[in-house]
């Protein structure tokens, strides 16, 4: 069979001539892709995934009626492209996924019992990944074939990623088989990563931060050539999507965290350029971040998973200095803008492996603040990240708990409600008790909603109950959770077991409600 040509964009990428030789094409390489095979991509947060090959094989199975005979394990840093690993589950071609995922169809796959889940942090997954885990049960213990994207092969083989790391060192780390595809419709982000592999016990090193703009690895992924079995060259572009505007509710929460960080400097417990800030993916996320870029706070610095356009505003207003994360994941006009000024942010920021962004060791030690947007918070301040109703999965718990456990100021923020078919308010964010613990009680410092912001550091349960409830919750909620805390107290004190008030059998009355009404408002009278 013919190999294809290369073309003059892709030999000024692949700078080791032996690679070109390996020049193929996707239908060129399906026979190493048999039914049962455990299969990695690169990837995080929908950029720096594989495009062609994934597309190929679905492609396939779908002309070939060949839905639910062959299917794959799955593992990826993070999520994925939707035109990739949902329509994979569309087709039924996913056996198994792990740690985290985007998309209706892979969720809808997931909760019919369809696709085995498994739900992991995001720091711990890699590393996991190196132990052997998760191929414990197949020969060589390694998986089948990795499929990475590249927008640069250098001299020695090794390969410049491109918007994301994620995973790829340890994927590429554990594989039998590699595929290549060198994506020649954007930049070469050569210079961009921090590249570090994974040593096992006990001979692990630490990663030796202590700020966020500190190198201590490579720029480009070291790959066994001999390991390579085919090179594809890819032109599509990441398939992100627009970034929706911050709303009301939105913009309220980051005004309440703008005025704690605010008093927190006051009080000396912050300077006054704050420390890291770790935002997670949303709209309260990009309000947060726009927020601060009309704020009085200079010289900031970010240490995240996930970088987006809000990002791109705070460079522009000069008050961030420098970010680190594992992936940049822009809107397309995001993407535009960050090509078109790349002179102006390659020396501002750093991306690194999962693994390493999302180090509680090193999250510690730069007392990062952490935010993320919760499911629900109950009353205790535990947070449920994942599953709705305590059993639909969403996405996964992803780095929450990475940042949540370990940083200076753990901080969950929501909307107080969320809207039902039938009552704009009839989900209540706050409840008695959450349906499914991701965060405890004893990881989180502060919750905040529009209405207001707790802060709960060294308060006892019962005293947490109060100031949630009175802070955070929604005027039509706050006196059913009022008549349940104080019912549940007068309960539970005069049995003696009042540390933690509950009434076991009355705690998801609010969510029986939801489920057989419609609305937690019309929850029965306790």
């Amino acid at each position: 069979m013919a190999s294809p040509i290369a073309s003059a964009a892709l030999k000024a990428r692949v700078k080791r001539p032996s690679m070109l030789k390996q020049l193929c094409q996707p239908k060129d390489l399906l026979h190493h892709f048999p039914n049962g095979s455990y299969i990695g991509w690169s990837g995080f947060t929908g950029v720096g995934y594989p495009k062609k090959m994934p597309t190929y094989l679905a492609d396939h199975v779908e002309q070939n009626n060949l839905q639910g005979k062959l299917r794959y394990s799955l593992f990826v840093g993070a999520s994925s492209g939707a035109e990739t690993e949902n329509r994979w589950a569309s087709l039924d071609m996913i056996e198994r996924r792990t740690p985290h995922q985007v998309g209706k169809s892979i969720a809808k796959g997931i909760n019919e019992g369809r696709i085995n889940f498994f739900d992991k942090h995001l720091s711990m997954f890699p590393v996991d990944l190196v132990y052997g885990f998760y191929t414990k049960d197949k020969p060589g213990n390694k998986l089948d074939v990795v499929v990475v994207e590249a927008t640069e092969i250098l001299e020695d083989g090794s390969i410049v990623p491109g918007a994301s790391v994620g995973a790829t060192p340890e994927l590429i780390q554990m594989a039998d088989k590699i595929i290549i595809e060198v994506n020649t419709a954007i930049p070469s982000f050569k210079g961009l990563h921090d590249i570090t592999m994974t040593d096992l016990p006990p001979r692990r090193k630490p990663y030796l931060i202590m700020g966020v703009e500190d190198r201590i690895g490579k720029t480009s992924i070291p790959i066994d050539t001999e390991k390579v079995v085919g090179v594809i060259e890819s032109d599509y572009q990441d398939q992100t999507l627009p970034n929706s505007p911050a709303d009301d509710t939105s913009k309220a929460i980051a005004g309440h965290l703008i005025e704690f960080f605010e008093h927190e400097v006051r009080h000396g417990r912050l300077p006054a350029n704050l420390l890291p800030l770790q935002s997670g993916i949303g709209n309260i996320a990009n309000a947060v971040i726009g927020g601060l870029a009309d704020s009085s706070f200079k010289n900031l610095n970010v240490w995240t998973e996930v970088i987006q356009d809000t990002f791109l505003d705070l460079f522009d207003s000069g008050r961030l200095d420098f970010a680190t994360a594992t992936s940049i994941r822009f809107s397309p006009t995001g993407f535009e803008r960050f090509y078109s000024n790349w002179e102006s942010y390659e020396n501002k920021l750093l991306l690194r492996s999962q693994q390493v962004s999302n180090s509680p060791e090193i999250i510690r030690r730069l007392g990062v603040i952490g935010m993320n947007t919760p499911v629900e918070v109950d009353m205790y301040a535990h947070a449920n990240s994942t599953c709705v109703m305590g059993s639909r999965m969403l996405n996964g718990l992803g780095g929450s708990a990475d940042f949540l456990r370990s940083s200076k100021y753990s901080i969950m923020h929501t909307p107080s409600t969320r809207p039902t078919k039938t009552d704009p308010h009839g989900v209540s964010c706050i409840v008695p008790m959450c349906t499914h613990v991701d965060q405890t009680e004893h990881d989180l410092d502060v919750i905040v909603t529009e209405n207001g912001l707790a802060d709960v550091r060294g308060l006892s349960p019962r005293e947490r109950a109060r100031v949630i409830i009175d802070k955070c919750a929604h005027d039509v909620y706050k006196p059913i959770l009022t008549a349940y805390f104080d019912k549940a107290e007068y309960e539970c004190l005069r049995k003696g077991m009042g540390h933690e008030p509950h009434l076991l059998w009355q705690a998801f009355d609010m969510h029986r409600a939801l489920s057989e009404e419609g609305s937690m408002q019309k929850v029965k009278p306790w």
